[in-house]
């Protein structure tokens, strides 16, 4: 049995079937995907990401790989566009050198930095994205191919916090202010480790894979899992939520520690209760949508070829306004903004568009930032406003009253600093496996974390089959 039909529940339902198991999957909502949906938010026609909408992850996952899903990837000229005040961008290419030259000075410490992880990506891929745990033959492809020393140095970067190694590497505002973008996605204030992690594998990733879409919405790739789950024989329930873990041979639970204890109905030890009840989770998010007249018409040219764009102008900025994030403070947000009408033509009627952005707050936060959001979005495209025909808003509690996994609006189910990077939901050397027999747990609350991938539910159904 699985509960919850995210990326990862699927996931692991479908690596449950394929080893001949039978397979029910229950999900609360109508509709299945938990993050990964799409529905019409503003107005008729207009399809938007209630949740994620870009997927380097994605489109890098072994286990998605092997499915062979009917999605039809769109691939941006340029994977993710970062503009200044002065009207220009820098833009994450394909090419490690066609992003370097963007950044002047800086260009041979950014290849340095980014073009051998790039170059290695598959032979990295498994010590990020699993399975997990990674075996000691992974570690080994890994420093032969980077070079004890080089994979040594990536990680020395990717567990540090994004701010010191942006200005101990880069001397220019433009390479600074780039790589804070990245490393915001973290979620994290980028005083504090691993943040520069953040940035450094969406940079990379972006060069080895690219950031792409689904064409028609993010709820086409949930659409695909589903189908094939119900092609091996699983059986899915819409609107049906679960209340009690059941007995099972195996329960994956693609649920948040605080609704595994919720389900748990006091069967689990005290001890493991307890680390439950203390998952710490990070900042919420504050999201809109909007149904345009026209494309928004940015300063940049750059901004014009990215799905993805990072407003959020200079390093310093950008660290003040993910501080404020925590801690709260009249700062201008950073907005993490999409536009995949722009290369998807399904998602708005003719001549028109979606656009879909986020900024980051208190956990919990009850304070509108649609006007703060929306001038953000006019400072580096002036008119902006002109082109809103209709909007939507989601608050960090409608985000959790979508789904139970977002507790006060943390869409990556809890905070990815290092305590709970590797050690999530709870310190054991096997975290999917809960105290009780059979019972296991496959969110994001799990390695590898928050994304797009399914290797949580994944690594969570191997477990769960070998302990078979």
């Amino acid at each position: 049995m699985v509960i919850g039909s995210g990326p990862n529940g699927l996931a692991g339902a479908i690596a449950l079937a394929q080893a001949g198991l039978e397979v029910d999957l229950f999900e609360a909502n109508a509709t299945l995907g938990g993050g990964v949906r799409s529905a019409e938010l503003t107005l008729p026609g207009f399809i938007h990401d209630v949740c994620s909408a870009i997927h380097p992850l994605g489109r890098a996952s072994p286990f998605f790989r092997r499915l062979d899903l009917p999605v039809e990837w769109v691939y941006p000229p340029a994977q993710a566009a970062h503009p200044f005040e002065d009207g220009t961008a820098v833009t994450l290419e394909r090419s490690v050198e066609a992003t370097a030259d963007q950044l002047g000075s800086d260009a041979r410490a950014y290849s340095e930095l980014v073009g051998p992880l790039a170059r290695e990506w598959s032979s990295i891929e498994p010590l990020l994205v699993g399975p997990h745990p990674p075996s000691p033959q992974s570690a080994g492809r890994a420093a032969r191919a980077l070079g004890p020393a080089r994979l040594a140095q990536a990680a020395r970067v990717a567990l540090a916090a994004a701010r010191p190694v942006a200005e101990s590497l880069f001397r220019t505002e433009r390479a600074r202010g780039f790589f804070a973008g990245h490393a915001a996605h973290s979620m994290l204030p980028l005083e504090r480790r691993p943040s520069a992690g953040f940035g450094l594998a969406l940079a990379t990733l972006g060069h080895a894979v690219g950031w792409p879409f689904p064409r028609g919405g993010s709820g086409r790739l949930a659409d695909g899992l589903v189908a094939h789950l119900v092609r091996l024989g699983g059986r899915v329930h819409h609107s049906s939520p679960v209340d009690e873990l059941p007995r099972a041979d195996v329960v994956l639970a693609d649920v948040g520690p605080r609704e595994l204890l919720r389900l748990g109905r006091g069967r689990f030890p005290r001890r493991y209760a307890r680390a439950l009840a203390g998952y710490r989770y990070g900042p919420g998010v504050f999201k809109l949508d909007w149904a345009l007249s026209g494309p928004i018409p940015w300063l940049a040219a750059g901004c014009r070829r990215a799905a993805t764009v990072h407003l959020g102008g200079t390093l310093e900025e950008i660290a003040a306004s993910e501080t404020a994030a925590r801690a709260g403070g009249d700062v201008p947000p950073f907005v993490i903004l999409a536009q995949p009408s722009l290369f998807d033509d399904t998602r708005a009627p003719l001549d028109h568009h979606t656009a879909w952005a986020y900024c980051h707050v208190r956990n919990g936060s009850t304070v509108d930032m649609s006007a703060a959001i929306e001038a953000q979005v006019e400072r580096f495209a002036p008119g902006f406003g002109r082109l809103i025909l209709a909007r939507s808003s989601l608050s960090p509690a409608d985000l959790e009253a979508g789904n139970r996994n977002y507790v006060g609006g943390d869409i990556n189910t809890g905070a990815m600093d290092l305590p709970q990077l590797f050690f999530r939901p709870v310190r054991r050397a096997v975290p999917y496996r809960t105290p009780l027999k059979g019972v296991y747990i496959c969110s994001a609350a799990t390695p590898p974390g928050g994304g797009v991938h399914g290797m949580c539910g994944f690594s969570a159904a191997r477990l769960a089959l070998r302990d078979l």
